[in-house]
């Protein structure tokens, strides 16, 4: 009966006024649970204030929830989250159940029906449900009133149960199994209408952030698969987007600690740090786009390049051996009283002698050339201290063997070695040519150009800013863009130190051996005294030793 029914009630009068107020409060408390369900991302966070807030306006003392699990081909219960104030120190774990009409949560779960128990120890006989009273044994604890209601979705589809233990008379009753039957009462219908639409509410909430991630989960995947296509084109450097990942992650969450020095006002949230997680895995994508010999090149020659020299390095050899035997046999031609003796001081002996002599001459230097060659075409990874060291004798022998002609077998004369691949073997640093180089830094832009492509959401919109920025010096030295100092986005200038640490200690790069840490770090810090890295930065990866997020050695 309302309070407009009542014929003892006015609108003065002091007991109408208590329950006005009293259903002006509730109503700004389910207005407030809405606005916080609604504020939850976290579904665990989530569960459990749909408990609290349930178990608060009923003056529940326990309760628990439930999800239906319909991933595999056998729907189950799974028991999430639970809350009891009499028992606050026992600890729930999450399982799982089948879903029967056995047990109360499963019987609403497959009905959709609601349970509104005076005393769950006193069901009637023949019903399919019952109360598993392990809990209460093991306890102490003793089960009275339960009101049991499904959680469904927009459609109508039943997601999870919800359900609450022995309304109490007041919040601070402590249950046990002596007072249980006097300190608890039923549920009234009010309240059992008022918890089933907030089990709705709740339905759409909890629909909402495993929808949530499900989506994160989805573009996590797509994340990964994208850093396999990669890898599966460049295998020589597999696994650099997620130790670069690691180690910008890793420096992110130590300059948030920083409670002095000039970083100390920075602070980056989960979703920013996810922001900069994402890029890194994704800031060498755009090498999909670069050709696939390039991203593969191994040494500073392409090995079929290497495979053409040496089959002119043995065209050479037999073209000299050719011109060693018609230079005999012309010889014995226009000599035909020649007569081999033992005698040491045969003329034409000592001429026949000659030819040998100059013939194994020349393959040695053949042979020589070759080796230089296979020698110098190994990259270096760092200065050109060994091209620096080449000797005045050396150098004169690689000028020799670029301007070395052989006969090939149509008669004309060749070079041994062409000028763009005597172009490639002098590289000072590295394997690639200006012009392959080129290629490879225009990976920067692809990638960048199909991240921007991607709908992000508003704390991922970065993220391709983020990644294009990799490659920039803070003096303007980088590319794409040149940018300079404060142009280069904080997040990037991190990743930079974290790509450039990877690439020089990594051991799965062909054209170099990976350089040990203490190097590579004294390397960081001379970037940084030319103004091409940040400082403090820096400083932080290497007093924070965040490098050793990839183990290794000091």
């Amino acid at each position: 009966m309302t309070a407009f029914e009542s014929p003892s009630l006015t609108f003065e009068s002091e007991e109408f006024i208590t329950t006005a107020t009293q259903r002006v409060s509730l109503i700004e408390q389910l207005l407030a649970i809405g606005t916080a369900l609604s504020g939850s991302h976290d579904l665990g966070e989530l569960l459990s204030l749909i408990l609290s807030k349930s178990r608060e306006i009923t003056c529940s003392d326990a309760g628990s929830v439930f999800l239906v699990d319909r991933i595999n081909s056998v729907p189950q219960l799974v028991f999430k989250i639970a809350q009891n104030d009499s028992l606050p120190r026992v600890l729930f774990q999450e399982f799982t159940l089948p879903l029967t009409s056995k047990s109360l949560a499963g019987y609403v779960a497959l009905t959709g029906q609601s349970l509104n128990i005076p005393d769950a120890h006193n069901l009637l006989p023949g019903l399919p449900y019952q109360l598993d009273r392990n809990f209460d044994r093991d306890f102490s604890y003793r089960t009275c009133s339960v009101l049991v209601l499904p959680m469904q979705d927009a459609e109508g589809e039943i997601i999870g149960v919800l359900q609450l233990i022995n309304r109490k008379l007041r919040h601070d009753i402590r249950i046990n199994g002596d007072n249980a039957l006097n300190v608890t009462q039923p549920y009234s219908d009010w309240e059992e209408r008022l918890v089933r639409s907030l089990a709705s509410q709740a339905a759409i909430s909890i629909e909402r952030n495993i929808l949530q991630k499900s989506i994160e989960h989805l573009f996590e995947g797509f994340v990964k698969a994208s850093v396999q296509v990669i890898e599966a084109r460049d295998p020589t450097t597999s696994g650099h987007s997620e130790r670069v990942a690691a180690l910008t992650v890793g420096l992110a969450r130590e300059v948030t600690e920083m409670k002095k020095g000039r970083l100390r006002s920075l602070y980056f949230n989960p979703q920013q740090i996810q922001e900069m997680r994402y890029a890194a895995l994704l800031h060498d994508f755009g090498k999909i786009g670069v050709p696939e010999a390039i991203l593969n090149k191994r040494k500073k020659l392409y090995p079929q390049q290497l495979e053409v020299i040496r089959q002119r390095f043995a065209v050479a050899i037999r073209t000299l051996q050719m011109e060693c035997a018609q230079d005999k046999f012309q010889y014995l031609v226009n000599h035909p009283d020649y007569q081999h003796t033992p005698d040491a001081n045969c003329s034409h002996c000592q001429q026949l002698q000659a030819f040998d002599d100059r013939l194994e001459a020349a393959l040695e230097k053949l042979d020589r050339y070759l080796k230089f060659m296979e020698e110098i075409n190994e990259p270096e990874a760092l200065a050109t201290k060994r091209f620096e060291a080449l000797s005045e004798e050396a150098f004169v022998e690689l000028t020799a063997l670029s301007e070395y002609y052989y006969q090939d077998i149509d008669g004309t004369l060749k070079p041994l070695v062409t000028a763009q691949e005597m172009e490639q073997m002098l590289l000072p640093r590295g394997n690639l040519t200006i012009e392959e180089r080129f290629e490879i830094e225009a990976h920067v832009t692809h990638s960048y150009e199909f991240l921007k492509r991607i709908p992000w959401t508003k704390h991922l919109q970065d993220i391709p800013a983020i990644a294009y920025g990799h490659h920039e010096k803070l003096d303007g030295s980088g590319y794409p863009l040149g940018l300079t100092g404060e142009e280069i986005p904080i997040q990037t200038q991190m990743m930079s130190i974290a790509d450039i640490y990877d690439a020089l200690t990594a051991a799965d790069r062909p054209y170099k051996r990976p350089i040990p840490v203490n190097i590579v770090l004294n390397i960081l810090r001379e970037e940084v005294e030319k103004n091409k890295i940040n400082g403090d930065l820096v400083e932080i990866f290497i007093q924070r030793r965040v490098y050793q997020i990839l183990s290794h050695p000091r």
